[in-house]
């Protein structure tokens, strides 16, 4: 699986996230979220354009 990065505001730094879910969002836009690696916390980070094609393609993301 790949490694997936958000921003960990409690840590002010960019961290793992742990147990990442892909989620779709009101706006059709995708995001993974998850947990810190640092802190525990709950992070968020939006997919790109060609990120979602690439998972679509892997199958990981269905519509």
């Amino acid at each position: 699986m790949a490694e997936w990065t958000a921003f960990d505001v409690k840590a002010k730094k960019k961290v793992k996230i742990k147990d990442p879910k892909f989620v779709k969002l009101k706006n059709n836009r995708w995001a993974v979220t998850g947990i810190s690696s640092e802190t525990g916390i709950k992070v968020f980070r939006f997919l790109s354009k060609a990120e979602v094609e690439k998972l679509k393609k892997q199958g990981k993301i269905k519509e």
